[in-house]
C-alpha cells in the first residue's frame, strides 16, 4: 500500500478523483475516454473512492499516476488488502477517503430510507462526519451522484460514478481536487456521453 503522505512536500498538486467504476460486475471496462482525460489534466495522483470491483482497474489507473483507494460495498475481490477508510496527507491538506456506506447496519438502514424517502445527501454527510477527526477535505462515492459542497469549514467531494449517471439522461462523471499552497478547490467533469451496448461502451 502506498504511504498516505506521499505528496506531503509538494506545494501544488492536481488529483483525479474517481468512484464507482463497477468493472466488471456491471460493465466490462472503464469509460473509453477516462485515461485520456486524466492524462490531459496531468494529474499527480488518482483517488478511487470505492466500488472498484476488480484489482485490474487499479492496475490500469496506476499506469497514469499513483493510486490511493478504499473499499466499497461491492469490493469483495479486495478482501482486506484495501481499508474501508483512510486519511491521506497531500500538500499539507488532510483528506478523509471513504466509500460512504458506513457499516452493514448503516447500509441496510439507508436502503430502507432510500426506498421511503429517496436520495438525500444529508444522510450520507451525517454518516461520514462521525468518522471525521481533523480532515479538511472529505472524498466519498457510493451514491453515484456528483457533489461539491463546503460544510462547516470542510470541502466534501463526491465525483459521481465513472460508469453510470443517475436517471435516464445521467452521464458518468469524475472529479478533480486541486491543492495550491494550502488552498483547496474541486470540480466535476462529466465524461463524454456513451451508449451502453450490453455490458460494453459505444458512442451514440
Amino acid at each position: 500500500m502506498r504511504p498516505d503522505n506521499l505528496f506531503e512536500k509538494h506545494a501544488r498538486i492536481n488529483v483525479g478523483v474517481i468512484a464507482d467504476t463497477h468493472v466488471p460486475d456491471r460493465i466490462e471496462g472503464l469509460h473509453p475516454d477516462l485515461a485520456d482525460i486524466l492524462r490531459s489534466e496531468r494529474v499527480d495522483a488518482i483517488i478511487h473512492a470505492g466500488d472498484i470491483s476488480s484489482p485490474m482497474v487499479i492496475r490500469q489507473l496506476e499506469k497514469l499516476a499513483p493510486v490511493f483507494a478504499v473499499r466499497g460495498n461491492r469490493d469483495w475481490a479486495f478482501g482486506k488488502t484495501l481499508p474501508w477508510t483512510r486519511t491521506l496527507s497531500m500538500a499539507g491538506i488532510r483528506i478523509l477517503l471513504t466509500h460512504g456506506q458506513g457499516g452493514l447496519g448503516d447500509y441496510l438502514v439507508d436502503k430502507l430510507w432510500y426506498l421511503l424517502d429517496g436520495y438525500r445527501a444529508e444522510r450520507y454527510l451525517a454518516l461520514i462526519e462521525k468518522r471525521l477527526v481533523d480532515e479538511q477535505v472529505v472524498i466519498f462515492g457510493h451514491t453515484h451522484r456528483a457533489l461539491v459542497l463546503e460544510r462547516d469549514g470542510r470541502l466534501f467531494l463526491n465525483p459521481g460514478s465513472a460508469a453510470f449517471g443517475i436517471g435516464k439522461d445521467g452521464q458518468p462523471s469524475i472529479g478533480f481536487l486541486n491543492i495550491d499552497n494550502g488552498k483547496v478547490s474541486a470540480r466535476i467533469v462529466t465524461l463524454p456521453r456513451m451508449k451502453l451496448n450490453g455490458r460494453g461502451w459505444r458512442k451514440f
